[in-house]
């Protein structure tokens, strides 16, 4: 079984990181999916005869690694399923987008709509996708065998299928290892820089504000920016 490592748990959620890689919940390719394993994982480690019931509060794409929360109970699933809808699950991430952004924060707003066949979601008009949002902060840039790259943090405001690999590549800043997105060749090689480092939401069922953090390890693609993921850590703490 997939080693998944648990940043906290108690009777209401489960909280992990996700590898990169493997999805969220299953699908059609049939594949082994995180849901599936923490199930499996959660009716061992209790000794749970029958079903273990949990709940999938969000999701990510299957490339991306990070912070992600489990609902033990129905009642949990509900309140946390609610913050999300409301915007009140603050989630944070990194990432890696080809060239140089032109300002240090800025704010994205587009309409968005996923083809069903083709399962590609891209920039639409007001009247025919979904509304998405974002704000990032640039945090250092480099260059890279004659290829210049932005590291930047990001604040999900709404959570779209793909949102934040779209957004990007519409304004001609595609995330580096993006085989979906991106024209460029070379991001075959990389594995998709997108990192869901931050989560931060209210427990469903105490009064306390609670906030995770993980950060991707230094191998490609995020060992471009050593001295500044170093510094973002330990200033991030």
């Amino acid at each position: 079984m997939t080693h998944i490592r648990i940043l906290a748990e108690d009777n209401h959620i489960l909280v992990v990181e996700k590898p990169p890689n493997v999805l969220s919940q299953g699908d059609r390719t049939g594949d082994l999916d995180l849901l599936s394993i923490l199930k499996q994982d959660i009716k061992v480690r209790y000794d749970k005869p029958g079903n273990v019931y949990l709940g999938l509060v969000h999701r990510l794409d299957r490339p991306v690694g990070g912070v992600m929360v489990f609902a033990k109970t129905s009642k949990a699933a509900k309140r946390l399923g609610e913050q999300l809808r409301n915007h009140q699950i603050e989630r944070g991430y990194l990432a890696i987008v080809r060239g140089i952004l032109e300002q240090e924060k800025g704010r994205l707003v587009h309409y968005l709509k996923k083809d069903p066949k083709s399962l590609k979601v891209k920039a639409v008009g007001k009247k025919e996708g979904k509304e998405a949002i974002l704000t990032y902060e640039l945090l250092g840039v480099t260059n890279e065998v004659n290829n210049q790259f932005s590291l930047v943090r990001v604040n999900l405001i709404t959570g779209r299928s793909h949102q934040v690999r779209v957004q990007f590549a519409t304004i001609g800043h595609s995330l580096l290892g993006d085989r979906l997105y991106s024209n460029i060749p070379q991001d075959s090689q990389f594995q998709l820089a997108l990192w869901a480092y931050k989560l931060s939401f209210n427990h469903p069922t105490l009064k306390s504000h609670l906030t995770f953090k993980c950060y991707p390890q230094n191998i490609k693609p995020w060992n471009i920016f050593p001295t500044i993921m170093g510094a973002f850590k330990e200033n991030d703490r």
